[in-house]
């Protein structure tokens, strides 16, 4: 059973039988799976395997050399670093530019590691490929009933409405959310909406790695305070304090985030308005990914995992949660 003894350490996945790693947030032996290039999901490893995009977005947050091996969606490659041999196959996540999900053939069994993903078509990233794995190991950031995204042509025409608003009053509106991932979706997403965007400088470094990979962005630029009347700001939550902000007289704030389906959203962010547009799956698309993949066995991972592997043992399936203690439920029948 080339997947028994699974783990869950340093906030990746490691299959001891493989010698294996899958998003490690410390730096591990061998090749190393890296789904995409948020911090939480890498490290400073010397041996990845990952997509061009990936690779080019890490080396620029991490700086560096390391041995990459970049793969296409699709292309399989074998390794043998553990004590049984496996072949690693790249498949689009749909959570961010190049972010993918590791489809693992070992013996005669398989895995599907999801790493970060969304179900839901992206205007910045390549859309979500799922394959069928008799293990499927999977987050869970939304994975309680109650999160459920509202249909994005309203959230959308909701962020339109707030920025034009704000612009018409000579107001400067500021969409507070992540510089590598969100950014690119709302300046993609937004393309043809007639606005302006200056980026703070990590976010502006992010989307020209972005632009490079073919995707079409609204007209953007890197932030001067001398130059930020009638522009969308986008910062990073973590750099509101900048003193840069301070040189513009009036703001008004957004939350651009999947967490905005909890109703003290805007107060935690301290903003005048919240947005839900996530590059997560939310709970109706994780019951659907779960579906499609068929697996004999589910792990969950992050979130909610045992909340959500306790919903899925509701609905028959043998599954628990890797990356946190889990409370088995008894389901008496009548």
């Amino acid at each position: 059973m080339p997947f028994t003894g699974i783990q869950y350490v340093h906030g990746g996945v490691h299959l001891p039988r493989l010698g294996l790693w899958l998003d490690p947030s410390r730096p591990k032996p061998g090749a190393v799976f890296v789904s995409h290039a948020h911090s939480d999901h890498m490290a400073r490893h010397t041996e990845v395997v990952l997509t061009a995009p990936t690779a080019d977005l890490m080396r620029l947050r991490l700086g560096g050399q390391r041995t990459e091996h970049r793969l296409d969606y699709g292309q399989t490659k074998s390794f043998r670093q553990g004590e049984i041999p496996f072949q690693l196959t790249l498949l689009p996540a749909g959570h961010i530019l190049g972010s993918s999900m590791a489809y693992i053939q070992a013996g005669s069994q398989s895995l599907l590691y999801t790493g970060d993903f969304k179900l839901r078509p992206g205007f910045s990233c390549e859309p979500c490929q799922l394959r069928q794995a008799d293990v499927l190991v999977t987050e869970t950031t939304f994975g309680r009933p109650q999160y459920v995204l509202p249909p994005q042509e309203t959230i959308w025409a909701e962020l339109l409405a707030f920025c034009q608003g704000a612009l018409s009053e000579d107001v400067t509106p500021v969409l507070m959310t992540y510089s590598l991932g969100k950014t690119q979706e709302v300046l993609a997403g937004l393309a043809d909406s007639g606005l302006s965007f200056a980026l703070h400088e990590q976010a502006y470094r992010m989307t020209q790695v972005c632009e490079s990979y073919g995707v079409s962005f609204a007209p953007y630029e890197a932030f001067d305070p001398l130059f930020a009347r009638d522009k969308v700001l986008i910062w990073p939550p973590s750099a509101m304090k900048s003193a840069l902000l301070t040189e513009l007289p009036r703001l008004r704030k957004a939350a651009i985030t999947g967490w905005a389906m909890d109703a003290s959203c805007k107060f935690r962010y301290r903003a005048d308005a919240a947005f839900a547009l996530s590059d997560h799956a939310d709970f109706p698309d994780l019951l659907e990914a779960v579906g499609r993949v068929q697996p004999k066995q589910v792990w969950t991972l992050h979130g909610s995992a045992a909340t959500f592997a306790d919903a899925l043992r509701q609905r028959g399936y043998n599954a628990a949660a890797l990356s946190e203690p889990d409370q088995l439920s008894l389901v008496l029948g009548c």
